[in-house]
């Protein structure tokens, strides 16, 4: 698809609970999948489930390999699988493109780009949003940081698992522009737990409630996917406090270095501790509503 109709060569890099559908995808569409997962058991079952080949390190994975796609967890995990004797540098060819969907900092973007064009690679930072449900349906929202010929290259490729694949700008713009996207994820959650969670308390039915406001301004993606189970008190569908307290830790990080002001985004954030300190830390985002139901 590179070419034309041609199938691409490439490698994945980390088969969680994103990657592993994500390279699913890939496979599914005709392109000769490589992969490769810390746990080697994680390969050895994609490669049971999918067509394609498992490799023993990260540099075995990337060689050969037109695109290289990674998704782990932060910064350091990043640097582990990219760089050193076994990273994935030192197994891409010329002119290759590592395309990054780790949710990570800008500066770790801008870092590895700048390395990429000292060995002539070519590097995407392009952090997902959408959750595992997307990543399964093959439907994420991928933001981009790079070049505009190495986006032009690897977008039909990104294609198989998203619904909109966007150039945000240079190195370090998509993970920019993921990290504005969960600050608006906070302040929408936070809102909407106190809004079910008032309407549960003011014996509303709240499944007449949820098609009502969701048809106006108060609608969203979150309360129409997530209104209903948050008055139910199931919180089992993907993204994790964990994560999420992560990803705003980076925001934090950014916003000290630009002078934006996040104190919502700041309280928020006490809220998603205290559901961790409560046993929630594998609980999705939308688990917040918990400590106004329970409080």
């Amino acid at each position: 698809m590179i070419e034309g109709t041609k199938m691409a060569k490439v490698a994945f890099v980390g088969l969680g609970v994103m990657g592993y559908p994500m390279a699913g995808h890939l496979a599914a569409k005709g392109h000769d999948v490589t992969v490769y997962n810390r746990s080697p058991a994680k390969a050895e079952a994609w490669v049971k489930a999918h067509k394609g080949s498992k490799a023993s390190t990260p540099r075995s994975a990337a060689e050969g390999a037109e695109i290289v796609f990674c998704c782990v967890g932060n910064d350091d995990d990043l640097r582990s699988v990219v760089l050193g004797e076994d990273g994935i540098f030192a197994g891409m060819a010329s002119g290759a493109i590592l395309v990054d969907h780790t949710t990570a900092s800008a500066d770790v973007a801008r870092e590895l780009d700048g390395l990429a064009r000292d060995q002539g690679l070519h590097f995407i930072d392009a952090p997902v949003s959408g959750g595992q449900a997307g990543a399964e349906n093959g439907v994420l929202t991928v933001m981009c940081g790079g070049e505009q010929a190495s986006f032009d290259r690897i977008k039909p490729v990104a294609d198989c698992f998203s619904r909109a694949v966007t150039l945000m700008g240079p190195a370090g713009s998509g993970q920019l522009t993921k990290m504005v996207n969960q600050i608006a994820i906070a302040g929408l959650v936070q809102g909407l737990s106190e809004a079910m969670n008032f309407g549960q308390k003011a014996n509303l039915d709240m499944a007449k409630v949820i098609d009502v406001i969701s048809k106006g301004a108060a609608g969203s993606w979150q309360m129409e996917n997530r209104g209903s189970t948050m008055c139910e008190g199931k919180f089992d569908f993907g993204f994790a406090v964990d994560w999420m307290r992560k990803d705003l830790g980076i925001c934090f990080e950014e916003a000290q270095r630009n002078g934006a002001r996040l104190p919502v985004t700041h309280l928020i954030d006490q809220f998603y501790a205290q559901v961790q300190g409560r046993g929630g830390k594998r609980w999705d985002t939308s688990s917040l509503v918990h400590l106004l139901q329970n409080d």
